[in-house]
């Protein structure tokens, strides 16, 4: 009896480990459309934001930027400090209030998002840049 459940098994393993070897050849290949990338400045961008007190107030952020497809990586990367720069702009106009309430922060997101676009269109000819995340957000 356990010979034949042994026999069934392994025959059962190799009918399953086939089958599924089938299925991935006639799976289709993947598309190219919906393939978005991301961008991620490195290192982490720092800066001073207006402050309310006698002390400097300071951001750090990690910014991700989404891109349409992974060919445009080259192109944001080679407008790396472009794009840095313009961050931190917007970052060192804001107030503390605004730095510190999360309507503030989306604003600020969506601030740095046009900006970064609107670069990107200038230097590139084409807004590139879907989506610009904050994967970190630190302030004091």
């Amino acid at each position: 009896m356990k010979k034949l459940l042994s026999v069934c098994l392994i025959l059962f393993t190799s009918v399953f480990s086939v089958y599924a070897a089938d299925e991935k050849e006639a799976a289709p290949a993947a598309t190219p459309t919906g393939e978005y990338a991301y961008y991620g400045f490195e290192p982490e961008i720092v800066t001073n934001y207006i402050s309310n007190r006698k002390k400097l107030g300071f951001v750090k952020i990690s910014v991700e930027l989404m891109v349409k497809s992974p060919d445009d990586l080259v192109t944001v990367e080679r407008h790396d400090p472009l794009l840095r720069a313009a961050i931190v702009e917007v970052l060192g106009n804001q107030s503390e209030e605004k730095i510190k309430s999360l309507t503030g922060r989306e604003e600020i997101r969506r601030e740095c998002f046009d900006m970064v676009n609107n670069l990107l269109t200038k230097e590139a000819g084409k807004a590139l840049i879907v989506n610009l995340l904050f994967t970190s957000y630190l302030y004091d």
